[in-house]
């Protein structure tokens, strides 16, 4: 039995792979073929010159192993973007998005404010301190954001609070570009501080009403488990 297990966790990245392909197929539907055309294409450089040069197992060989490198740099690259592209217009797709970062460096409550229209305010806390990162159109989430810093501010006062807006709008920030633009905020606080302001916040928290607990959409939920297998 404790065999079966281990063979089980051995083998359970092939599992992710089939399902990240399986995803990012329904996006990109001809995904396969490009890759199967990005590895055949190496292999015939490499068998030509292998040919021209006399050694066509050699050059095969290593037209093989770069047509294998293309096709997986491709499908990471493709796979990456279907998971945004899942997530894009899916309510609570932000929280997903920062809940698939590693390194343990985030801590993400999603939707600590939503309407009826399913725009919504996540708290985010990491060493620049929170960031309230909204969904939403800008005209409606700016008094969300605004309501939701004043509240937060009531319990850490003396700790930055930050406000991103995540949309396709000319002020707001797309959702395949959240990560990044998290990474460039400026780090103001220790890892010690980060986490003693996370726990002072879960006496905040409190899930909104009308919102199931855990709330977030079941693309969303699969594209985040996407997103950290790929990151893996």
């Amino acid at each position: 039995m404790a065999e079966q297990k281990t063979k089980k966790k051995r083998f359970a990245w092939v599992g992710q792979i089939r399902d990240n392909y399986r995803m990012t197929a329904e996006v990109y539907p001809a995904l396969g073929w490009l890759m199967l055309g990005m590895f055949a294409g190496l292999l015939v450089i490499g068998l030509v010159v292998g040919f021209i040069l006399g050694n066509p197992f050699t050059f095969g060989f290593i037209g093989a192993s770069l047509g294998l490198l293309a096709a997986m740099f491709y499908f990471s690259r493709r796979a990456m973007s279907a998971a945004y592209r899942q997530v894009e217009d899916q309510p609570g797709g932000a929280a997903a998005v920062v809940q698939s970062m590693r390194g343990g460096k985030w801590s993400c409550t999603p939707a600590v404010s939503v309407t009826k229209n399913q725009d919504m305010v996540h708290r985010v806390v990491g060493r620049p301190g929170v960031v309230l990162v909204s969904e939403g159109p800008s005209s409606r989430v700016g008094h969300m954001l605004a309501s939701e810093k004043k509240r937060t501010q009531r319990f850490i006062p003396d700790t930055p609070i930050l406000e991103l807006q995540v949309g396709n709008e000319p002020d707001q920030v797309p959702i395949a570009k959240l990560q990044k633009q998290l990474g460039k905020l400026p780090k103001t606080l220790t890892p010690a501080e980060a986490n003693a302001v996370r726990h002072k916040l879960e006496a905040l928290t409190k899930q909104p009403a009308g919102i199931p607990k855990g709330y977030m959409p079941k693309s969303a939920k699969a594209a985040k488990a996407q997103m950290r297998g790929r990151q893996r």
